[in-house]
């Protein structure tokens, strides 16, 4: 990259472009000046009044999709990127607390994820020949597999599992940090999060951080590198459900990378109501493996996340003090 050049995600992938350069200026380099395109820059649509004066600063995220023939242009595509990689799905989930892999993978299958969570410390994924694999029911060619420190209590524990997850798993960068700072409440030690993350970026992992639900903290952790930050929504397998909605709001809003709610779901209606606020994406297990039928729950869990989705897309009508008639009252005789 020279110096008078700066670094953008174009649908996905990145790009080296000029300093400054306009949206319009980037339409018609990749030859779609002409075009009817809708941009959406940061996750907001810019109106195509504003393309000539919307300067592109470096790691903006850029969503551009044509519309075709002369109907309505398509949607923009919704997928879930971290860390440069997409995803169909907006729900993750862990591995841990079945029956047996056959009851883990049917719930993975029926939860429609396409990430799935493994705790090193817990779960044999190589490391003894002598118990089942875990990997023999997720195989890695089928789902991504996000490795993650539950169980560590120090920002080193931490780090060294990362670091023997990257061996294991033939040099994979994505995992999953969470540095537990309490054996009671499973409430995170943020600090030696922020510091376990640090170290990890500066080795190239790509980290996505369990964390409480301060916007501080989560912007502090953004800051530091990691491709996601993921609040509790409450504690740890207990079901409890979002409990600070509004702070959960504000961190979404100053956010420039992915915000996954992680902990504390307990229901599907947890997930959707996680989603409407504008949650990128949710992790659960406890939720899932803990329901009194896993694969049914993880079923209503997947269509919970999509509802929630689709229904922060639409944008919910404003709330009122008072009742508004839903026929109108115009031209009636009275």
């Amino acid at each position: 990259m020279t110096a008078q050049s700066i670094v953008i995600t174009l649908n996905g992938d990145a790009r080296e472009i000029a300093d400054g350069l306009s949206i319009a200026a980037l339409l018609d380099e990749i030859g779609l000046g002409e075009r009817r395109v809708v941009v959406e820059r940061n996750g907001e649509i810019v109106p195509r009044t504003q393309f000539g004066d919307t300067a592109l600063g470096a790691d903006d995220r850029l969503e551009i999709v044509r519309a075709i023939g002369g109907g309505e242009p398509v949607q923009a595509d919704d997928t879930l990127i971290v860390g440069g990689r997409r995803f169909s799905s907006r729900l993750l989930v862990g591995t841990g607390k079945y029956r047996d892999p056959e009851q883990t993978r049917a719930a993975i299958d029926a939860s429609g994820a396409e990430i799935v969570t493994v705790a090193l410390r817990r779960t044999n994924i190589g490391q003894s020949p002598d118990e089942p694999n875990l990997l023999d029911a997720v195989p890695p060619d089928r789902f991504t597999i996000l490795p993650n420190t539950a169980g560590c209590y120090t920002a080193d524990e931490a780090v060294r599992t990362c670091r023997m997850a990257r061996e294991l798993l033939d040099g994979h960068s994505l995992v999953k940090l969470e540095v537990i700072g309490d054996r009671t409440t499973l409430y995170p030690d943020v600090p030696a999060t922020l510091a376990a993350a640090e170290t990890l970026v500066a080795e190239g992992f790509e980290v996505m951080a369990y964390t409480s639900d301060d916007p501080v903290m989560c912007k502090r952790l953004e800051e530091a590198g990691c491709v996601a930050v993921m609040p509790l929504a409450a504690p740890i397998g207990s079901g409890l459900g979002i409990q600070n909605r509004y702070s959960l709001m504000t961190i979404i809003e100053q956010a420039t990378v992915p915000i996954l709610v992680d902990a504390g779901v307990g229901t599907a209606s947890d997930a959707a109501v996680a989603m409407e606020l504008g949650c990128d994406g949710v992790l659960m297990n406890t939720a899932i493996a803990e329901a009194r039928d896993p694969v049914r729950m993880a079923r209503a869990m997947k269509l919970g996340i999509e509802a929630g989705r689709e229904a922060f897309l639409a944008g919910r009508m404003p709330r009122r003090r008072f009742a508004s008639a839903s026929s109108p009252e115009e031209g009636i005789s009275r």
